[in-house]
């Protein structure tokens, strides 16, 4: 049983007793209730208990890459920043998850390690179409696939003709297809990226790229009257046409990311690396923007997208952006780095918890996730939310230690992370393998 003068319900922050059974919210009552338990976590002044975040976007990277990113570093980065839930991206790992037996020698290695809930995304590649059926019964929460080269050979890219197939597919099942979207053609035609400065590697993926992409998928998606969901948005340029898709009823959603939202362009120092992501962090107007966005409800929810690399992948020492890894680690910090960009802008805890929680596990299915209600899963942070920390990437729990967040000064400390009521103690993994329509 959880008490406290803050509790983050539904309803809003109220001071509440929560009980917990078998796993699951049985009592939400008033303080002073009086709730029977045998153990009883009592919240400090400067506390709040919120529900776990459920973070749609990670790239845990094992089997096939471990040395990279792997179940048991990557879900203990994610309970210590009280992320309780996360959906596994399908490339990065060897193999890829486009067909049944790539999904289950996956659910094979994360099982015994995950400490957290583990959820899959299937891929969508030229070739699978007859394997999507059968990997959305087996509980894929939907499809990913990329509009140009992933940046690993062996998970290509859809063409817009093949996505408008696989789109036809997928809407014959209620499946959801969730797109990288920049156009190849686009970024063929830009400036090449090599060197140190990152204003070269921001022209190499410009904004037009974004957009182009984003049109096709949206009137694709409509001719099929398929669902969609755009990966990582970074081009504010974006927002009215996904505005006007929506308004028309097309059945889409929206992420952005942390990066995104905190870091700009202007302040990248060249040769700087551990920025590099794609599409790009881009200017200081475009970040505002894409607030704006969130705040209208036009992007529906941020994730991560952590995406980490071995150092050596960063090219750390000749700094050259053409040939570095585009991947930021940022799941320990998402809460904090977003928490403390809302309260510049007056930006509620309940809406970061809406964002980050309750909105992402609506849109993947995931019907007893994201709220702290009654009849939900008890996965539950305890938050310290005026605590103010300075990022160590040395105390991180992701394997490889680089983040662009090293130094940085955030507000909101996770200080208890609980699955289903049993607090995550890092020695012993309790999280379970989440399957569409069942979680």
């Amino acid at each position: 049983m959880f008490r406290g003068a803050r509790v983050l319900t539904p309803a809003g922050e109220a001071a509440r007793e929560v009980g917990v059974r078998d796993g699951k919210i049985l009592a939400l009552e008033p303080l002073g209730s009086h709730l029977r338990a045998d153990t009883i976590v009592e919240l400090t002044d400067d506390e709040v208990l919120i529900p776990g975040l459920v973070d749609a976007h990670v790239h845990v990277n094992e089997p096939g890459r471990t040395q990279w990113e792997g179940f048991a570093t990557a879900t203990k980065a994610a309970a210590a920043g009280g992320v309780t839930t996360i959906l596994d991206m399908p490339l990065n790992s060897i193999p890829s998850t486009v067909n049944g037996p790539a999904l289950e020698y996956k659910r094979l290695v994360a099982r015994p390690q995950s400490f957290v809930d583990v959820g899959f995304w299937g891929g969508a590649v030229p070739g699978n179409l007859g394997d999507l059926r059968e990997l959305h019964d087996d509980g894929v929460f939907g499809f990913k696939c990329f509009l140009l080269h992933s940046g690993v050979d062996e998970f290509p890219p859809l063409g817009p003709d093949d996505l408008e197939t696989y789109l036809q597919e997928l809407a014959g099942f209620d499946g959801l297809m969730i797109v990288h979207a920049e156009d190849s053609r686009a970024i063929d035609r830009a400036p090449a990226p090599e060197g140190d400065r990152y204003a070269r590697f921001l022209a190499s993926r410009p904004r037009g790229a974004e957009n182009l992409a984003i049109a096709q998928v949206i009137e694709r998606t409509r001719w099929t009257g398929a669902k969609a969901h755009i990966l990582h948005l970074s081009s504010s340029d974006a927002l009215p046409m996904i505005r006007s898709a929506k308004a028309d009823g097309v059945d889409l959603t929206v992420e952005t990311c942390p990066h995104y939202l905190s870091l700009v362009a202007e302040e990248i120092p060249n040769g700087a690396t551990a920025y590099k992501c794609c599409p790009p962090i881009r200017e200081v107007g475009n970040r505002e923007l894409l607030w704006d966005g969130l705040i209208d409800g036009t992007i529906d929810y941020i994730a991560s997208d952590h995406s980490p690399s071995t150092l050596d992948l960063k090219e750390l020492e000749t700094g050259d952006f053409g040939t570095a890894w585009g991947g930021i680690a940022s799941v320990q910090l998402t809460l904090s780095v977003i928490l403390t960009e809302a309260r510049r802008r007056g930006v509620s805890l309940d809406q970061v918890v809406q964002w980050m929680s309750t909105r992402p596990a609506e849109r993947v299915g995931l019907r007893h996730k994201g709220r702290l209600a009654v009849g939900y899963d008890a996965d539950l942070a305890v938050l310290a939310p005026d605590e103010a920390f300075v990022v160590d990437v040395k105390r991180l729990h992701h394997r490889n230690p680089l983040t662009p967040y090293d130094g940085a000064t955030l507000s909101g400390r996770v200080r208890a992370t609980y699955l289903r009521g049993q607090r995550v103690d890092f020695q012993q993994p309790t999280g379970r393998l989440l399957r569409r329509g069942e979680a």
